[in-house]
């Protein structure tokens, strides 16, 4: 069951508030329409309900606001708009990704492609999908956890009358299952036909909580379709007529030779025809916007698997849970069927966000298509610098020309760190709303794991293919070893996978992928000439012996050579690429804390 109370959106200066105190209920087992013009706030009020926006009001969940819950995918499954998934990303791909991220085994993808009707589309990408197939794809996202709740914005917009009548009737089986149905329109006729509660908003502001039967009876007008060749004349002659008896009668001209009359009957419009020699190629009774009373009566209800009408939750029980339903029920009462019920590990440990992550950057080309230009951009750079010569052998291994403020392979690295937080603002898949990806240190903590991991990848083979290429084009004579290749190695990872955190952190705090890309060549242009005017200004002492003190206050001998190693690291650190490199993941990684906690204090 869902209890909204008091939704009030904020205001802005001297406008009134989208949304002004609107208080509902929508019980379980019931599909509950959210009615209003496009204007009139509905979706809004949803923004409000999922905490997607600041407001006023709460909404409870089967009796817990939704920051309350601790896995609100496993409460609530939520379709607004267009699935915001990566438009290289396959329709499977898309769903195991998801899979990953609410704890559920990936056979479930392939459970609710079947129940979709997207098996055959499985392997097509989320940019060849027409506007019925993405809606498909995201009730299938919102399925996944097997969710008491759905959510779902102006589901039907946009789709053919197949399509829509096949969406609301998996709506209808989720109900009849015991879920909690919610879902915005604007159309009156959607609404009467397939809610069994509308609550009618105008404004912002709420004016009718009806029985779908009562709403058709009271909000949505009768009248009489008619369609003449001469329908401009027939339209005066009615107007005349009514005027001449006094009687309410409103005309309305339609497209092409349709007229509809509110306030009169197919007899006497089809009597002053007759009487005047006007031609008449239909005429028929209509409830509202609903179509012909003898094909779609308003006062049909749903029924039950059991064929008994829907009761309301007070007397069906609000705290029930969505059990299996037999699929020769379902089939009998004509309802589309669901996947089966799923248990749903809730792990609270980084194996699911690593598991997401690692899914997310596999499943597009981006991150194999920028390894590649790294190499080949590495490759020719390197066989320019040995031709020139004068150029050291570790900056010609790395083809890091002295007029670049980074290699390619920092820079292509720092670009797929901006990407692994930058796409997720984008393309949200663990959101309902572009903008408002979770501040989750799991997920930032898998997202710098994975990006490590890359970008340890990208220096090493960076230099294997230098090297190999440099030995093809001139020999052996350039591919030697450094002597001191401990300290310039761990230098070059270092840089590398610094670069790929920084793009991480800065993507992740202002929340664009060309911003992080720009912390990245913040480093070299702007903060290493800082620290290097620091280092080189007056100094009375220095740190000379440093690693030799150290090793003396631990009063352990390093095993394996360690001393060697930290030696080497402090020697990293006192670099000023390397000092700066550190100084600016240090300040980047206590904002995105600090806008952490901001968040979570909201």
């Amino acid at each position: 069951m869902i209890q909204a109370i008091g939704l009030t959106s904020s205001t802005r200066k001297e406008h009134p508030p989208v949304v002004d105190d609107v208080s509902f209920d929508a019980h379980a087992g019931r599909v509950t329409a959210l009615l209003g013009a496009p204007d009139s706030g509905h979706t809004t009020a949803l923004k409000l309900m999922l905490e997607l926006q600041q407001g006023r009001g709460i909404t409870y969940f089967r009796g817990r606001p939704l920051h309350r819950i601790a896995h609100p995918s496993r409460e609530v499954g939520v379709v607004m708009g267009e699935v915001p998934g990566h438009p290289a990303r396959t329709v499977r791909g898309q769903l195991r990704m998801l899979c990953a991220a609410v704890g559920v085994p990936v056979r479930r993808a392939d459970e609710v492609l079947e129940v979709v009707g997207l098996v055959s589309l499985r392997d097509e990408r989320l940019s060849t999908l027409s506007r019925g197939m993405d809606r498909r794809l995201g009730l299938a996202s919102a399925l996944l956890s097997d969710p008491h709740t759905l959510v779902l914005d102006d589901p039907a917009d946009g789709l053919s009358p197949r399509e829509a009548r096949w969406l609301h009737g998996m709506l209808r089986a989720y109900a009849a299952q015991g879920g909690t149905v919610l879902f915005t329109t604007a159309d009156p006729k959607e609404a009467a036909r397939t809610a069994d509660r509308v609550v009618t908003l105008d404004r912002g502001r709420l004016v009718a909580d009806q029985e779908a039967a009562d709403f058709a009876r009271t909000r949505l007008r009768p009248r009489v379709i008619v369609r003449s060749p001469h329908a401009a004349r027939l339209g005066a002659l009615l107007t005349r007529e009514a005027r001449t008896t006094q009687r309410s009668v409103e005309v309305v001209r339609e497209e092409g030779n349709r007229l509809s009359v509110y306030g009169s009957t197919c007899a006497d419009v089809g009597e002053a025809a007759f009487r005047n020699g006007i031609l008449v190629h239909q005429l028929a009774d209509e409830v509202g916007d609903m179509g012909p009373t003898s094909a779609h009566p308003p006062e049909t209800r749903e029924q039950t698997p059991d064929g008994e009408e829907e009761q309301p939750s007070g007397q069906a029980g609000d705290s029930q849970t969505r059990s299996s339903c037999p699929a020769r029920t379902l089939a009998e009462s004509g309802l589309s069927p669901l996947p089966p019920p799923i248990a749903v590990r809730h792990a609270p440990g980084p194996l699911r966000p690593l598991r997401y992550e690692l899914r997310r950057s596999a499943g597009v080309g981006t991150g194999y298509l920028t390894a590649a230009v790294v190499l080949i951009t590495s490759a020719v750079l390197s066989v320019l610098l040995a031709r020139i010569g004068h150029t050291p052998q570790a900056r010609l291994l790395a083809a890091w020309p002295l007029e670049l403020p980074l290699p390619p392979a920092a820079l292509g690295a720092g670009l797929l760190g901006a990407l692994a937080f930058g796409e997720e603002f984008r393309h949200p898949a663990l959101a309902t709303d572009r903008g408002t990806v979770p501040r989750r240190l799991g997920l930032l903590t898998a997202k710098l794991l994975v990006a490590s991991a890359i970008a340890l990848m990208l220096a090493v083979l960076t230099v294997g293919c230098d090297l190999e290429t440099l030995y093809l084009v001139y020999g052996r004579e350039l591919t030697s070893v450094p002597a001191d290749w401990l300290s310039l190695g761990a230098s070059w990872i270092g840089l590398v996978v610094g670069c790929a955190w920084a793009g991480v952190l800065a993507a992740g705090i202002f929340r664009s992928t060309p911003a992080g890309l720009a912390a990245v060549l913040a480093v070299p242009i702007v903060v290493v000439p800082l620290v290097q005017k620091v280092m080189q200004g007056p100094s009375v002492r220095t740190a000379a012996g440093f690693s030799e003190r150290l090793r003396e206050l631990v009063l352990v001998q390093w095993p394996f050579g360690g001393g060697r190693y930290l030696a080497a690291g402090v020697e990293v650190l006192a670099q000023p690429v390397g000092g700066a490199l550190t100084l600016s993941l240090t300040a980047l990684l206590c904002a995105y804390l600090l806008t952490t906690l901001r968040s979570r204090v909201r």
